[in-house]
């Protein structure tokens, strides 16, 4: 089986309910995730929208996830260190935690969920981009799963 991840709040390919944008409560919608490879020793999540008119928007930066963890839930506080040990990379927001979709008027925008399992031990400090991130872990990334949801305005 390959890493798989959903959410109860919306299907893969699916409108994203207006709670989880900047139009509702602008909170992080739930996630969860089955099927980790063995080996996994943490999880990264990248939240993106790459239909954004100045190139992709990144979202959500979320990284040192422990890896016993099958899910996130909603609303996760949008502090740059979390009581599990999990850290939070600055968004294009400019700030660390879950910003909500909330693009320009007209078409759906494709906002992409990615969960990396990562099998490696980093020592890595919070408030990373998701580039400075990528690059940290691109070695040592066993399994990738993305989970698609779609808002317009």
């Amino acid at each position: 089986m390959a890493l798989r991840l959903t959410s109860p709040a919306f299907k893969d390919g699916e409108f994203i309910p207006d709670k989880y944008t900047g139009k509702g409560e602008d909170i992080s919608p739930p996630l969860e995730w089955v099927d980790a490879p063995g080996g996994t020793k943490s999880f990264a999540l990248i939240s993106d929208d790459p239909d954004a008119p100045m190139g992709t928007w990144v979202h959500w930066v979320l990284y040192g996830i422990p890896a016993d963890k099958k899910n996130l839930p909603e609303g996760v506080k949008k502090d740059g260190v979390l009581p599990d040990g999990a850290m939070q990379g600055m968004t294009n927001f400019g700030s660390v935690g879950y910003g909500g979709p909330y693009p320009p008027p007209g078409p759906a925008h494709r906002y992409f969920f990615r969960l990396y399992a990562v099998g490696a031990k980093l020592n890595l400090k919070s408030g990373l981009t998701k580039k400075a991130l990528l690059e940290a872990i691109k070695e040592h990334i066993i399994a990738k799963a993305e989970l698609m949801g779609k808002y317009r305005r």
